[in-house]
């Protein structure tokens, strides 16, 4: 039979804008800033009993490239004992983290997780293949911020290679979703949020 889950406790920073009053800041530290205010909001909290702390991250092209959930959790100060994984599954990743958490303490394979998502779009680097020739005298350069890059062509024929923004004015258009309605389904989702 499976167990509960419950969500404990529940923090986040805001969200900022592109180039914004939180680009300054590192990712691996943006992560770390919930973890640590939990910390301080619950100091009866044995920290040492964490099982796991997932975060969901798509860029992973920069300062948050090496593990994110895990640098965050030693930056929080979280015991070096307390282990971190970072998950990809694009827009989804944070989302998914959760899911995860709930699903391994229903499974009863941890009692205690964090779970949620870091990504700084403003920091994501540019990025450069390695040549494919010797003495090659051109190269590419990528920008992470968002959609693909290093694209595989036969991918690319067979799914096309859009990014989110451009696959949900796609699915707008195909399926005739005014913008209009779409601000209503926002409003009410924040509105559901915040009422729960």
């Amino acid at each position: 039979m499976p167990l509960d889950a419950y969500i404990c406790d529940a923090i986040r920073t805001p969200f900022g804008r592109y180039g914004g009053a939180l680009s300054s800041v590192r990712t691996d530290d943006l992560g770390a800033l919930p973890i640590r205010a939990l910390m301080t909001r619950n100091p009866g909290v044995d920290w040492q009993a964490v099982d796991d702390v997932l975060y969901g991250c798509a860029n992973q092209a920069g300062e948050d490239n090496r593990n994110v959930a895990r640098m965050s959790a030693l930056l929080a100060g979280l015991p070096i004992e307390v282990p971190g994984a970072t998950i990809n599954r694009l827009c989804g990743s944070g989302l998914d983290a959760v899911g995860s958490a709930a699903r391994a303490i229903r499974a009863g394979e941890a009692q205690l997780m964090i779970a949620g998502g870091v990504e700084s779009m403003s920091r994501a680097p540019f990025v450069m293949p390695k040549a494919e020739t010797a003495f090659a005298r051109a190269n590419a350069v990528y920008d992470t911020t968002i959609g693909w890059r290093f694209v595989n062509r036969l991918m690319k024929a067979q799914y096309g290679v859009d990014s989110m923004p451009e696959t949900a004015e796609n699915v707008a258009t195909e399926h005739g979703i005014a913008r209009q309605a779409q601000d209503r389904m926002a409003l009410a989702s924040q509105q559901r949020a915040v009422a729960a």
